[in-house]
């Protein structure tokens, strides 16, 4: 299967779709059994990354072009774009905690795990290490569950301790070797997320990730769906749209932070994007 032909989910059997600057979701495994019935087919998710614990049971699980027999405790993190699937045995769950790119980005500086590659990591038992990792992430799907108000507030530090937590778990091993075109990818993943405020033209990151402009584009195209400079031209959206959503800050000053040198020109970007203009979308998300 060519990689443009892998299906792109929302969560799993779902058509993707734009999710909301803070979007997380948590559900286990059993509870999406209905679609899948213990085999999930290779698929990946353009917009989200995924957490998942394995809580009980056993299966092969996969990632791009290897594959593991795996029970627990077994914990994976798998970015976005990256292809995976598993099948288990009756009985098998685990913890899903989906979280949007934008929202993982606003955590790298807070988490001691590389967010740019995949990692599984199991073992043959249960751990210190581990039992903190399992309660972490049962306080995720508890609070995540509760929807007490504030909660968007509490689950993203939450989400952080649990990729620390696996970090810890990753010291010694081999990280997972991606195929070139979406390690790239990847990298440059992670680049924009860095410098897509400093207006960096293509050719500076094609030197930094030191490669070549066909090859970046190809890896943007086949992984993304978009070339480089669109994926950097999404984030800064995507960025704006989260200042806008949850700060006070003026849309001039939005405009600058998310390196626009123009606001007027933001303004027509984004109402050409979305449909109005940040300051209608604003009073609109905050009706």
């Amino acid at each position: 299967m060519r990689r443009t032909e892998i299906p792109d989910f929302f969560v799993y059997g779902e058509p993707a779709r734009p999710l909301d600057v803070g979007f997380v979701h948590v559900e286990t495994v059993l509870a999406r059994q209905p679609v899948h019935w213990g085999k999930v087919a290779a698929h990946k998710h353009s917009r989200l990354a995924q957490i998942t614990l394995w809580t009980s049971g056993s299966g092969t699980y996969r990632i791009e072009d290897r594959s593991w027999s795996f029970s627990i405790p077994t914990v994976s993190f798998v970015p976005s774009n990256v292809v995976h699937g598993f099948t288990i045995e009756p009985g098998s769950d685990a913890i899903v905690v989906s979280i949007a790119d934008v929202a993982l980005a606003a955590l790298a500086d807070h988490s001691l795990l590389s967010l740019e590659t995949p990692v599984l990591v199991t073992a043959t038992e249960e751990t210190l290490p581990w039992r903190k990792l399992r309660a972490t992430i049962e306080a995720i799907q508890s609070e995540y569950a509760d929807a007490l108000p504030g909660s968007d507030k509490i689950l993203p530090p939450l989400i952080a301790v649990a990729l620390s937590g696996i970090a810890r778990l990753t010291v010694g091993m081999t990280r997972l070797a991606l195929p070139a075109g979406t390690a790239l990818a990847g990298r440059l993943r992670g680049q924009i997320d860095r410098h897509f405020r400093d207006d960096w033209p293509v050719d500076r990151y094609v030197a930094e990730l030191g490669t070549t402009r066909h090859l970046l584009d190809k890896a943007a195209r086949d992984v993304f769906g978009m070339g480089v400079r669109q994926a950097v031209n999404e984030r800064r959206l995507v960025e704006a749209k989260r200042l806008l959503l949850f700060t006070i800050r003026t849309v001039e000053d939005i405009a600058y932070e998310t390196g626009f040198n123009d606001p007027a020109y933001f303004s027509r970007f984004f109402s050409h994007v979305v449909g109005m203009p940040p300051s209608d979308w604003r009073q609109q998300r905050s009706a």
